[in-house]
Formats: C-alpha cells, structure tokens, sequence
C-alpha cells in the first residue's frame, strides 16, 4: 500500500462504538493502602489539628457568650472579642482576598499542599478510611471482602464501618450548623427534640455531603468535582516544587531480589513494585509523569522510601523536587534558591502588606457606626413658624461593653435638637434606633439643601479616664420653597 493508502486507511473515523469507550469510563474502585513516614505524620498532624479547631472553637465561650457565632438572624458575627456588622463587609472581602492569594502563592511555591493536607475533602477522606481500615483491615483484605458473597460477616463489618461514618457524618453537620446557632442550646434541642426545621435540615444536609464525599466519592471529588484541580496547573513554572518520579535514576524499573547487582544487569532503581500506585488515594502512577488528579498528599514518596529502605537503595527516587532540578540535576541548595526566586519574593511582599494593612484596618476599627436617614415627609412650614426635619439615627454598639451616646448638631445658624433625654444608653453589640428634631428659624434657612453634621460622643459606662469617641455624619437639610400666598399650616 502506498503511502497516501495509508494515510486515507489513517484517516478514516473510528466505529462510534469505539469513540463511546473512549469517551466513559466506569469507576474503577481504589483501595488505598496505609503507609507511614514523615509526610503521613504531617498529614495526620493536619488532622487532628484543623478538626480539634473546627469541632472544639463553637464549644469555646467568651464573655457569657459563644466566642465564635455567625448569628445570621441577628445579622451579628461575633468572632471573639470582635463584633461584625452587615456594614463590615470589606473585612471579609478582604478575608477571601488574603484566602485566594495565599493559596495562589502556596502553589506557585510547592504545588498542591492544600489539597494534600489541609482540604476538608482529604481531611474527612483520611478519617472515613482510618475507620474503614480498622474495621475491615488494610488494602488487600478489604479487597477480598469486597468480592466475598454477602453473609453474616461481611454485612456486619459493612453495617459497623457505615453505622460510624453516620455517626462523624452527622456530628461534622451538627458542628457545622453550631457555628451559626449557638451549640449549646442547639444540643439541648437535638435530645429533647425540639430542633428547628432549619436547623434539622442543615444538620441533615451536611452530614450527608460529609458522608458522601468522604466515604463514597472521595477521589471522584477531586478529580472531576474540584474547580481547583483544572486550573492549578497554570501556576506551576519549571520551579514549583511538585512530587517527582527520577526517570533517569528510576529506568528501566524491574523486579529483582535485594542481593541482585541492579547496573550489571542494566536496570534502575525502581523495582517495579507498584507501592507508589497502591497508597495513592487517586490511584494515579507518579512515574507517567506529573498529572492533575496528583493532589501532593506525598504518600507515594513515603511509600517509595520504604521499599528504597528495604532494597537498601538512596532514599528520593519519587521525592519533592523541581522540573529544573531534575533535569539539570541541582543540589538541594541550589533548588531551594530557586524555589525562593524574585516572582515568589514579590507575592510574598505584596500579601504581607495586605495582611498588615488588613490588621492594622481592624485594630484602628471604630466600635461605634451611625447611620443617618432623614424622613422625606418631614419638612414642616408656616408663615412665622420654624423649619422641621425629622432625621432616625441608627446608632450601633459593635463594643461588648454598654455605651452612652451625646447627639448634637451644628451647620446652621440658631439650629436646635430635640431628641429623648440624653445620654442615650446603648447596650454592648446592639443597636438603637433614635428619632430627633432639627428646626431652625425660617428666616435662617435657604430654601434647597442644607449641609449639616451631626456630632455623636460615645463614652463608656464606668471608665472616666477613657476618653469619649466622637463620629461626625453628614447629613442635609431640605427647606422647601415658599410660594406667595400659599399657607403650609
């Protein structure tokens, strides 16, 4: 066959039965295996310390109170000793913003290391197969019960492994909701049964997606669930530090006894024993090379060292490395120099000063916010009589402590305030909402709109020596125009 036979031959499309093959593929079930070593110690140091923050941090009080509470009800998140407003909305904008750009950075620096150790997915995916493992037994025995025929063991052990998953399933939801609850009441109507209907669906709802994606989906999550995993690859340049497979060191890979001269009989390191595949949790081969389901959990390194360990081989045949490094075959120090290279230093800077301006925004932070809204109806005339606008001045507490509020009034000449007697006592992390008259004399006023400010002095109950907050609130004030003759009465 000619040359051009062969390209028409090439060209012509495959069955559609073959495109469908090639275009589904059924899931095929991962069981990781257990490994231990220096990264797996990392891993559970993660775990036990983000869950010991998340599930301890609602039980904490402060002052009476839960020390960290969303109460969207009350429109009041209080976080400590701080209180949040609807009106603070640029402290968590900027909170996502400081999220976004360390977790940008982090990947730029060394890859994936939230998804290996801090996302909730691997996170509760660690935990749900700890229990798996000590109910069911490691890789090769829970492979062999899963093919066993259903019967009383099989059923009891599956029932036991789910019947826990429940349990932390549901008590992750019960946590969860108790951020935006408070907890303790919210405990004591679970067992009494008097829980919310909203609240029974929340509880409900989050511990089935733990359940879910802990126990059942798990690697599926992070490969085709995670927008992250799509778009990671976009930060990496040759000097990101990823997990790397040492081709040259490692090929050709073979089986062989300890005792077996691996360069006489022309082979690599790798003994082709196919741990690194085993404890991976996305059951991909690190030695095709770096692929996006890699989450950089790093269980292939310490699974790989303990075969080296074992052959009696140097440890970093799958290691931490860069691109650049393994080609050009950098030592550790140089590698780390270029780790640390001008991009990174600059990202570094730049989320520090956002840190630092963000920290020094919120220690500077006024505890005291008031809004002034004038009534449109208000603006009362008579032929001798004065002008009167009505103004509602929401003054907002965001203090714990109780404070009481002086309001005064000035722009105008001969202006006077009317209000309920002052000072105005204000409750800690409340609001009130206090209604005043202004009125000047009609022959003071121009007719249109009227600059004026408001003059608020807020002191605290008890601390003479503190000296009073002052907020100054702009605010208009309208005179309508006369007509001739026209009685306003």
């Amino acid at each position: 066959m000619n040359d051009l036979g062969k390209a028409s031959t090439l060209a012509q499309p495959a069955p559609a039965e073959a495109i469908e093959q090639t275009l589904y593929e059924v899931r095929k079930k991962i069981y990781p295996r257990a490994v231990s070593g220096r990264f797996a110690a990392w891993r559970w140091f993660f775990v036990i310390a983000t869950q010991a923050v998340f599930y301890g941090v609602p039980w904490v009080t402060w002052g009476g109170r839960q020390a960290v509470l969303f109460d969207l009800a009350a429109r009041k998140f209080y976080i400590f000793g701080l209180v949040f407003w609807p009106q603070d909305i640029v402290y968590l904008t900027v909170l996502l913003i400081i999220s976004a750009y360390s977790l940008f950075l982090f990947t730029t620096v060394a890859g994936r290391l939230w998804c290996g150790y801090a996302c909730p997915q691997t996170v509760y995916t660690e935990m749900f197969l700890w229990i798996e493992r000590k109910i069911e037994g490691d890789r090769t025995a829970r492979m062999k019960l899963d093919k066993q025929p259903a019967g009383p063991r099989k059923i009891g052990l599956k029932a036991l492994k789910h019947g826990l998953w429940i349990v932390l399933a549901l008590w992750t939801g019960f946590t969860f909701v108790g951020y935006f609850t408070p907890i303790r009441a919210q405990w004591g109507e679970v067992w009494s049964g008097a829980v919310g209907g909203w609240q029974a669906f929340w509880i409900l709802f989050y511990g089935f997606a733990t359940y879910g994606n802990a126990g059942w989906m798990r690697e599926q999550v992070c490969k085709y669930m995670c927008p992250y995993a799509r778009f990671q690859g976009v930060m990496f340049d040759p000097d990101t530090l990823v997990i790397t497979y040492d081709t040259e060191r490692g090929e050709p890979r073979g089986a062989r006894n300890r005792n077996v001269d691996r360069k006489a009989k022309g082979l690599g390191d790798c003994v082709d024993c196919g741990i690194c595949v085993q404890v991976c949790p996305t059951g991909i081969d690190i030695r095709h090379g770096l692929q996006y389901e890699c989450i950089g959990c790093a269980a292939c390194i310490d699974g790989c060292n303990q075969v080296m360990d074992k052959m009696g081989y140097p440890r970093g045949l799958i290691r931490y490395a860069t691109e650049r490094a393994v080609k050009q075959h950098f030592s550790p120090t140089q590698m780390i120099r270029r780790v640390f290279r001008p991009r990174v230093l600059v990202y570094t800077a730049i989320l520090w000063l956002i840190i630092i301006a963000a920290a020094v925004t919120l220690y500077r932070r006024v505890p005291v916010k008031v809004d002034v809204i004038r009534d449109r109806a208000s603006v009362v005339f008579g032929t001798d009589e004065p002008v009167v606008n009505v103004y509602r001045l929401q003054i907002m507490n965001t203090d714990e402590s109780a404070r009481e509020f002086s309001i005064a009034v000035s722009g105008l000449e001969d202006m006077k305030l009317v209000s309920e007697p002052q000072p105005i006592r204000v409750p800690g992390a409340s609001n009130r909402v206090v209604a005043v008259r202004v009125q000047v004399e009609h022959d003071e006023a121009k007719p249109g709109s009227n600059r004026i400010e408001f003059t608020i002095q807020a002191a605290t109950p008890g601390k003479p020596d503190q000296p009073p907050l002052v907020i100054h609130e702009k605010a208009a004030f309208v005179v309508q125009p006369r007509v001739e003759g026209e009685d306003r009465r």
